[in-house]
């Protein structure tokens, strides 16, 4: 029996929808890392904001994750941490509080620093690897670098006292700070430290007195009575013990990924950790500064960055005005080759902050993000971030549908695990389902104590 095969006719999509109804395109992206398939009809799906800003899906590499913890927010992370190292990027995780991220970062051969007392340290006048940057500097780009070394350790320095002071410091006291930070650095042939600082303070040379605005020593010690106590409280207070010495392991710039772990200063408290953060922030961000200005100079090659900000609510509410030191941190290093990831359980952490003018910058942080990406959350979250991020009826049931398991079922997989809607813009979200292959399954878990129990 012979049967005549059937004619063929090729078509575009939207010409041959009316004819055969059952086609679909995916326009799925195809540059970056691979990290799992389409849900609707099992296209690999690619991510990297780096690679996507190069062609020109996106209009800046920021990435935000937002996911009830347990939905596999890390785990989508570690596999762009993964893919950055094998196209090149270096991973910088900036502050580890769990620690996640420092069993991946030496299996890929990298950099593992651990803060804590008794362990490493970080200076947080530190200019890091922009002293080299600087050795290598002349004329203008010279000074201007400077500028910005003096800029960040300002900035650091009021971070940090407006932490232990939960309050701002007053405009009278930044402008004497940084006259102190500006006289270390004529009289230091190296960088200065927390208690440089505290001891020129005290001593009250002609020039912190001028720049007090006062005429005598009684004067100049009422105007920094409450500075000097801020600062001997950084270093014998609850911070004692970690940023009060010169660092003692640098960053290496060679390094394919550094994580900088801060889990063990995490168990003595929020403040602890919120400084052990920000002064991670500042190191990597020079770090970064540097390499470009290496880089301009010929000196060094052309390196891009991803920098991932895990647990960041806990280092934004510390103190009303740290959300603005953070923002300024991260703002700097947006041309310069760097990608960044924050991650947060929901919104309403953002809320816990202590004035309205922090939570707004801080809902800046995902109002600037490029790429937003969403695991298993609850629809008045949802509500919420459709605020931000414009989302459809099917796209929040969707969401919805990943954030509890509809079962009481002992061993039963969560819903949500691994499952994630990439959105950009006013673009369709896409659903995409990432599993683990061979050693990931060790590497990517975050549950591993738990279950040793």
């Amino acid at each position: 029996m012979h049967i005549e095969p059937a004619p063929q006719f090729q078509a575009t999509t939207s010409q041959a929808c009316g004819l055969y109804p059952f086609t679909a395109g995916s326009g799925t992206p195809s540059v970056g890392t691979p990290i799992g398939r389409h849900q609707l009809w099992g296209e690999v799906v690619c991510l990297d904001p780096l690679a996507w800003l190069r062609a020109g899906l996106v209009t800046n590499p920021g990435m935000f994750v937002l996911g009830q913890p347990g939905t596999g927010k890390s785990t989508l992370v570690k596999r762009l941490v993964t893919g950055a190292v094998a196209t090149g990027t270096t991973p910088i995780i900036l502050g580890d509080s769990k620690p996640d991220y420092t069993m991946l970062v030496q299996h890929l051969g990298g950099q593992v620093i651990r803060v804590g007392r008794g362990l490493d340290r970080i200076n947080p006048l530190d200019s890091g690897p922009l002293a080299a940057a600087l050795r290598h500097l002349t004329g203008g780009e010279g000074t201007t670098l400077r500028w910005e070394v003096r800029s960040r350790r300002l900035s650091l320095l009021m971070a940090l006292a407006t932490l232990i002071r939960e309050a701002r410091i007053t405009n009278a006291e930044e402008v004497v700070l940084g006259r102190a930070i500006d006289l270390l650095d004529d009289r230091l042939n190296r960088d200065p430290t927390i208690p440089d600082v505290l001891q020129v303070l005290e001593e009250g040379p002609s020039e912190l007195r001028t720049a007090a605005r006062t005429d005598n020593d009684d004067a100049y010690r009422r105007q920094t009575r409450e500075l000097v106590f801020t600062l001997d409280l950084l270093l014998t207070g609850s911070l004692a013990g970690v940023f009060d010495s010169p660092t003692s392991r640098p960053l290496e710039l060679d390094a394919p990924a550094i994580s900088v772990d801060i889990s063990t200063v995490g168990a003595a408290g929020d403040k602890l950790l919120t400084a052990a953060m920000l002064c991670t922030w500042a190191y990597a961000f020079a770090m970064v500064d540097a390499s470009a200005a290496l880089a301009d100079l010929g000196t060094g090659p052309r390196r891009s960055y991803l920098g991932v900000m895990d647990e960041l609510w806990r280092a934004l509410r510390g103190a009303p005005g740290l959300v603005e030191h953070a923002d300024a941190l991260t703002r700097l290093n947006r041309a310069k080759g760097m990608a960044s990831i924050m991650i947060t359980h929901s919104l309403a952490d953002l809320d816990a902050l202590a004035t309205e003018e922090d939570r707004a910058k801080a809902r800046g942080f995902a109002e600037r993000s490029a790429i937003t990406v969403l695991a298993g959350l609850p629809p008045r979250e949802l509500a919420r971030i459709g605020e931000i991020v414009p989302l459809t009826g099917p796209e929040k049931h969707l969401v919805t549908s990943w954030s509890a398991p509809d079962s009481w079922q002992p061993d039963a997989r969560h819903p949500g695990r691994g499952k994630y809607l990439i959105k950009t813009g006013e673009r369709l979200g896409i659903p995409v389902e990432l599993s683990l292959v061979g050693v990931e399954t060790t590497l990517y878990d975050t549950d591993q104590a738990i279950r040793a129990l």
